[in-house]
């Protein structure tokens, strides 16, 4: 009787931590976000929105998104195809440099991006003579970006590959139908819901990132200061309420990646029960 009741106890107190640590982490720390974005009124969060700065910055992120988003849904769709139709040499080699971007921080990634594009770097002088800016221009923030992003879409789609095989594939091709057919009637059908999850995780990482972008960009306020950039350098600034404001959208953004992400998993569920 005493061992059932000590059982009972386990499970209460195990969930009583997980919560407790994710109020510590995670919980408090966004009500606060929200708390000192309105803290002034909606007037005043309103205002912060339409400073020149904050406009620029979403701006920009919004087309450092557009541009590297679907740069890594195409080379995903190749790499994942590849990758899981063919068995080749070195393919787990290939498999471990699309999982770096995982494993190196992204410090380090746009510090490499530097030593290569910089004006000392190893295309530095041929960029220059060129007229070409890559460093401290909106270049090498997108190449930052497509860096840290590219094995999203990549991993997401390889299990759906290998999970369906090439039997439908292979139906399609005895039936005269040719590649281009099969993939968008055959292959890109049964992909579709592991291509969004892996699109939407893409968009989610290329809006938020801070790391690789902070060191290629310089971080110059209306000119290569992307959202996550701004929110530092207004709080360092001391404008507290417009660095909240930016976090909160950025937050915000986090939210609907974590309901679409759960629309995605719900519908990919269904549809391995039918």
């Amino acid at each position: 009787m005493t061992q059932n009741k000590q059982r009972n106890w386990v499970p209460v107190i195990l969930i009583g931590i997980t919560i407790s640590y994710l109020g510590l982490i995670l919980y408090i720390p966004a009500i606060n976000v929200f708390y000192q974005a309105f803290k002034s009124g909606i007037g005043a969060f309103v205002s912060n929105l339409t400073h020149y700065e904050f406009l620029h910055a979403a701006w920009l992120t919004l087309v450092i998104a557009l541009i590297t988003v679907p740069i890594n849904t195409v080379f995903g769709l190749c790499a994942a195809w590849g990758i899981a139709r063919h068995n080749f040499p070195g393919r787990a080699l290939v498999l471990s440099i699309i999982d770096l971007p995982f494993s190196i921080s992204p410090v380090v990634a746009g510090l490499m991006i530097v030593l290569l594009y910089g004006r000392q770097g190893w295309f530095g002088s041929w960029l220059e003579s060129n007229n070409i800016t890559v460093i401290f221009a909106l270049p090498g923030m997108i190449i930052a970006t497509a860096f840290v992003t590219m094995p999203f879409v990549v991993r997401e789609v390889i299990p759906v590959l290998e999970e369906t095989g090439k039997d439908e594939e292979e139906a399609g091709k005895t039936l005269g139908a040719n590649e281009w057919q099969i993939f968008w009637r055959v292959t890109l059908p049964n992909i579709r819901w592991g291509l969004l999850y892996g699109v939407i995780l893409t968009n989610a990482r290329s809006m938020g990132e801070f790391g690789a972008v902070s060191v290629v960009s310089g971080n110059i306020g209306g000119l290569t200061q992307s959202l996550p950039l701004y929110v530092e350098d207004a709080y360092k600034q001391y404008q507290t309420e417009s660095a909240y404001s930016a976090a909160l959208l950025l937050a915000l953004l986090a939210v609907v990646t974590l309901i679409l992400k759960g629309i995605l998993e719900r519908k990919t569920h269904i549809n391995d029960v039918d």
